[in-house]
Order: structure tokens, then sequence, then C-alpha cells
């Protein structure tokens, strides 16, 4: 069941987040959108799955009542959750980065 709504909320995002890509001709400048518009919905929903689990964290944290391993699994959540969202965003900067420099490099700087 959870399975189920998690797929069709990151369906749904993709469709609503997505910017249109075209890639109809072999111009750099097309490809390289295109890569960064794929980049930037999987940057999305990656955010938003590590935005869920922060808040999953949070609410087993707060609701563990004193139990140590209920408390160290929800720290460890979080913990998982920020490293996998920085490494993410770590990956947008880079991408973005490499684009930027393969741009310039083709002579198609923007």
């Amino acid at each position: 069941m959870k399975k189920t709504i998690l797929f069709q909320a990151l369906l749904l995002t993709f469709f609503f987040v997505a910017p249109p890509a075209y890639a109809q001709s072999a111009d750099v400048d097309k490809i390289q959108t295109f890569i960064q518009s794929v980049i930037q919905v999987l940057v999305t929903l990656s955010g938003l799955v590590a935005a869920g689990f922060i808040v999953w964290g949070g609410v087993g944290y707060i609701t563990s009542s004193g139990n140590p391993e209920a408390l160290e699994k929800s720290k460890k959540t979080i913990l998982y959750s920020a490293i996998g969202l920085t490494l993410v965003l770590g990956a947008f900067v880079l991408s973005n980065v490499v684009g930027d420099l393969a741009g310039t490099a083709f002579g198609s700087g923007q």
C-alpha cells in the first residue's frame, strides 16, 4: 500500500516538475538541456524522498517514549536521510559545474 502511494506521488511529481526537453538535433545545447532536465527531476524526487524520511525519523524520535532502540533507529534515519540529501545536492552542483564547463569547451557557453 505504501509503495503504491509513494510510486504514484513520485510519478505525479515527475509530470508536474519536469520541464520540457527537446532533442530534435545533435546540437550540444539541446543535449545539455535534456540531461540537465533529467538531473533536475531526479534531484527533486530525491529531495522529496529525503524530506519524507527526515519527517519519518522526527516522528519516530518524538514518539520513542524513552525506548533506546527506537530512539537510536530514529536518529539513524534522520542522519542517513541528511547524508543522502547532501550527496544528491552535491551531485547536482557538480553536474551543473561540469555542464557549464562542457558548454564553454564546445563553444556554447551560456
